[in-house]
């Protein structure tokens, strides 16, 4: 039974950092896609990034800001979020990906797709 926890949301200035980081049990993070979402309120849950053994994505609002990573001895996901926006603000989710590959991130239902969830940790990009 795999088991995701994402933490690391808080609240921080505009231009400012945030690192999340996603735990993951009962699947080496090495042998699965990882796919980090998010929902601001009254908009749709949006695919942010994505990584796998073979490839990464981001979405073209986070390029250049945004950076995923992986630690495989701590099995954990991390999303590295600088330059931060107020758009940014949401609640961030991660969820394991059955494809096994980082596809079709900027579909809009993507996340229909995943199969296993952690509980959402909230980011708040304010001054």
């Amino acid at each position: 039974d795999v088991q995701l926890q994402a933490s690391g949301g808080g609240l921080v200035q505009p231009g400012g950092s945030l690192r999340l980081s996603c735990v993951v049990s009962g699947r080496s993070v090495g042998g699965v896609a990882i796919g980090w979402f998010r929902q601001a309120p009254g908009k749709e849950r949006e695919g942010v990034s994505c990584i796998s053994s073979t490839n990464t994505y981001y979405t073209d609002s986070v390029k250049g800001r945004f950076t995923i990573s992986s630690d495989n001895a701590k099995n954990t996901v991390y999303l590295q979020m600088n330059s931060l926006k107020p758009e940014d603000t949401a609640v961030y989710y991660c969820a394991t990906d059955p494809l096994g590959f980082c596809r079709d991130y900027d579909s809009a239902y993507v996340y229909l797709r995943m199969d296993s969830w952690g509980k959402g940790t909230l980011v708040t990009v304010s001054s």
